[in-house]
């Protein structure tokens, strides 16, 4: 597998074969009690992520409403790719200031030097050594939530709550298997037949979550968890991309006043729309994915204005951050521009 082919979200490969998306191979975790061998510990990992990948932008939400950032540091990899991987050309002179290396590779070089495997986001990365500790995309958020939670910001909401989470367990694996992966299995289908059942796939379960949401304002209690960012992520680049690119076009999600109204809301919140970048998730997409782009045009709409109007999800009631408070603004460096500017 090429450093490229793990593309926006984990080890996947694309071509002719059906998408198949194997498991993360550095699955270590970085615990309270350090079991793996990695002690949750301040300033001692950089996180690493693309602002165009949706898994990556989940550790991001997460980050932002627990109260992390100082704790956990950032790299923001380019969103254009090349043959070496995701690259630090966003910085001076083209290197990660912490880590010192110019190529995400670097650190799973240092880790393993013979990993055969694709290079993915989002990774984390042991700054004393240099060497990857995860790229476990579905655990690194709940490890986030459980087992950092002494560095905590006061007031960060309970995104996994015990009492809940075998329903959120529940929920968060259909959205995984027919949005969050079901949108790449359509978009990279290798013949009609996986791309329609793919297809069918994407929109039956959108019509789930939107009857789901009709009468409630979030997916499980009545508090922001884990399931409303892991849907968040995909619904938030589904219009700009998914739609036409993916070609999941049975409608967009301004056409389902439930779905546009509850991403809206989310957006809105502080820790949501603050992370997402609507340039890089375009480029990314149009001009990484050659074989289904090859022009590698972005196109200029949709238009994102219509982000911040009003949503009426406040009528459902709820409480977005259970009995904490919303975090403050993003720090110095890692503010994102508002929606609707270039």
């Amino acid at each position: 597998m090429s450093q490229t082919s793990a593309g926006t979200e984990g080890n996947a490969s694309y071509g002719r074969k059906p998408f198949k998306r194997s498991a993360s191979h550095f699955a270590d975790r970085i615990t309270a009690d350090g079991r793996d061998g990695w002690p949750v510990e301040a300033g001692r990992y950089r996180l690493v992520v693309s602002r165009a990948c949706p898994w990556a932008s989940r550790v991001l939400v997460s980050r932002r409403l627990l109260g992390l950032e100082e704790a956990l540091s950032l790299a923001v990899t380019d969103p254009i790719q090349d043959d070496r991987s995701w690259r630090f050309t966003l910085d001076p002179d083209g290197r990660d200031p912490v880590l010192g290396i110019r190529f995400l590779h670097e650190a799973y070089d240092a880790r393993e030097s013979d990993y055969p495997g694709g290079v993915s986001v989002p990774a984390i990365v042991d700054v004393p050594s240099g060497k990857l500790v995860t790229n476990d995309y579905q655990r690194i958020t709940l490890d986030l939530a459980t087992e950092w939670t002494e560095l905590h910001r006061p007031g960060a909401p309970d995104l996994y709550p015990e009492a809940r989470r075998e329903e959120i367990d529940e929920v968060v694996e259909g959205v995984y298997r027919d949005v969050n992966n079901g949108v790449y299995r359509a978009g990279f289908a290798s013949d009609q037949q996986e791309y329609e059942q793919a297809y069918e796939g994407v929109f039956r379960r959108l019509g789930w979550v939107s009857e789901r949401l009709r009468g409630q304002r979030y997916l499980v209690g009545d508090t922001i968890t884990e399931a409303d960012i892991r849907l968040f992520t995909t619904l938030v680049r589904f219009d700009a991309v998914y739609h036409g690119h993916f070609k999941c076009n049975r409608y967009k999600l301004t056409e389902d006043p439930v779905l546009w109204g509850y991403v809206r809301d989310l957006y809105q919140t502080p820790g949501f729309g603050d992370t997402v970048d609507f340039d890089h998730i375009k480029r990314h997409y149009y001009e990484v994915h050659t074989g289904i782009n090859p022009t590698g045009i972005v196109p200029v709409g949709p238009d994102l204005s219509g982000w911040l109007t009003p949503h009426g999800r406040e009528e459902l009631g709820g409480r977005p951050f259970g009995d904490g408070t919303p975090p403050g603004p993003p720090p110095a460096g890692e503010e994102i521009p508002a929606v609707g500017r270039p």
